[in-house]
């Protein structure tokens, strides 16, 4: 008898042990969907009047345009560095030009398979948006062009927080959207596509029609990133995710598939080939060819929506769209034509407003108002504090600011910052300030010196083009901006960088 009776005791215990451990699990798993998903989508030289909802009349984005609709739309936000692999790096590290561990392109190796080397890697230790999301529990996938190191480096995503990527590594490698591999999970994936030299040029007073077809393959990388992503999200619906998709539209080469190329041919009068003189894959029309890229990235955000949709997950997922800098200058884009950065001055690699302002929609079903407009002055390297502050998360020693109250439209607690700082030391080496509405600017700043370089200075609320110069009428402006390049500037870990205070000559 008294062996029955341990036996039923035993077997009581157990059974509270088990009800316990369903109800710790069922409770972590109501935690956890607590945490909305996240979906942050970054487009690649995309400029600020690319998209119909920020004033584009000839290029089509009707999925960006519900997103819009639905959610929230921001005037005045910016890209921390106006080329690719710095806008990248301060994005997921939270930090400005000033004190990121990455400020160039610093690229290493060459354009061909055999040479691929990618950019400089993070290093390890490097405190990343996805290691921060981590500790909270969310998963973390990525889809598109990373540029922050290559598989056998510190900078692989599988070393900086995610548990799954797919996409190009070397940033040159994305130059050809119909690349021999891919990489998935630090290992080749291979496309069916023949090596070719996109930079290579055409003859064109020599020129037919299959010559143009060199540079098209038979599988085009952004088919392939997109299908990965949507498996990511069907794979991860029960648990909180971050996704981040650094599209690689629509950075030249001009290259799309030919069903989006075809809504555009005879829609732009007079269009003329391009034959590779400004670099990258000539093409036989460009104008087409650049809309169709921008029109194919809204299709893929549309497929990402309706699978977010399908699942059921529209009110638990937070979806982002931006761009890593402003329209780019050459591999025959013509951003004049399509008016891409809203008459804004500069382009890519400038710290003018048409090189660093972006575009910027979120939507959160059910929390963000739909249809909403902010001119809230922000900035990509805010991302990680405004996540931190949604996830109770450590954003570290960012240089950012939570615009988390201004999506809840509780702008009467969004903090203020005091201004932006960008510094770029490429094309001259460059700085650049927004303070409230003034913008202060200095190019030029290797040949002069930082001394002798002079700024300008701008008052974006009556001169958002930056066309008059009111420095010689702002003394006291001026110096508070030397004050705050002083304050930001931490000394670059190379002297290529290094336009603050060099220690060497060049």
């Amino acid at each position: 008898m008294d062996r029955i009776k341990k036996i039923t005791l035993l077997v009581g215990i157990m059974g509270v042990i088990w009800n316990i451990s369903v109800i710790a699990q069922e409770t972590n798993k109501n935690h956890k969907q607590k945490l909305p998903n996240i979906i942050y989508i970054y487009a690649d030289d995309l400029g600020y009047g690319e998209i119909e909802a920020y004033g584009q009349l000839k290029i089509k984005t009707p999925h960006l345009n519900k997103l819009r609709e639905e959610g929230m739309i921001f005037t005045d936000h910016y890209t921390s560095a106006p080329v690719c692999a710095p806008a990248r790096c301060m994005l997921l590290t939270g930090k400005n030009g000033g004190s990121s561990y990455i400020r160039g392109n610093y690229e290493m190796g060459g354009f061909s398979d055999s040479l691929e080397a990618g950019q400089m890697p993070l290093p390890e230790g490097c405190y990343t948006l996805p290691k921060m999301l981590k500790k909270a529990g969310y998963t973390n996938g990525m889809a598109g062009k990373w540029g922050l190191g290559m598989h056998n480096t510190t900078g692989s995503p599988l070393k900086q927080g995610f548990d799954f990527y797919v996409g190009y590594l070397d940033q040159k490698q994305a130059h050809n959207f119909y690349p021999t591999h891919l990489w998935l999970n630090d290992e080749p994936l291979k496309l069916n596509n023949r090596e070719v030299n996109v930079h290579k040029p055409l003859d064109s007073t020599n020129v037919v029609d299959k010559d143009f077809d060199t540079y098209i393959g038979d599988e085009y990388a952004g088919d392939v990133m997109t299908a990965h992503a949507v498996k990511f999200i069907e794979d991860n619906k029960n648990q909180p995710f971050f996704l981040y998709l650094p599209f690689p539209q629509p950075h030249v080469s001009l290259q799309a598939p030919q069903e989006f190329i075809d809504q555009y041919i005879n829609k732009f009068e007079d269009e003329k080939p391009y034959y590779g003189q400004q670099g990258y894959a000539p093409n036989k029309y460009p104008l087409s060819t650049y809309a169709a890229m921008i029109t194919y990235l809204d299709a893929q955000i549309g497929i990402i929506m309706d699978k977010v949709a399908s699942l059921g997950l529209d009110e638990n997922t937070i979806i982002m769209f931006s761009s890593d800098n402003g329209t780019t200058f050459n591999g025959g884009v013509q951003s004049a034509f399509f008016n891409s950065v809203s008459g804004l001055r500069g382009l890519k690699m400038d710290v003018f407003e048409g090189g660093i302002r972006v575009p910027f929609v979120v939507r959160w079903k059910g929390k963000i108002k739909a249809g909403s407009v902010t001119d809230l002055v922000s900035v990509q390297y805010d991302l990680m504090a405004t996540l931190a502050d949604l996830t109770g998360q450590d954003a570290g020693d960012t240089d950012g600011v939570s615009f988390l109250p201004t999506l809840l439209g509780e702008n009467t607690s969004q903090n203020k910052r005091e201004y932006i700082y960008w510094e770029y030391p490429e094309k001259g080496g460059q700085v650049a300030v927004r303070m409230g509405k003034w913008k202060g600017v200095k190019v030029n700043i290797r040949k002069d010196t930082y001394e002798k370089a002079p700024w300008m200075l701008f008052n974006l609320e009556i001169d958002r083009n930056e066309t008059k110069d009111l420095a010689d009428d702002y003394p006291e402006l001026v110096k508070t901006f030397d004050e705050i390049v002083k304050k930001e500037h931490q000394p670059a870990h190379i002297n290529n960088w290094e336009i603050i205070q060099p220690k060497f000559n060049k």
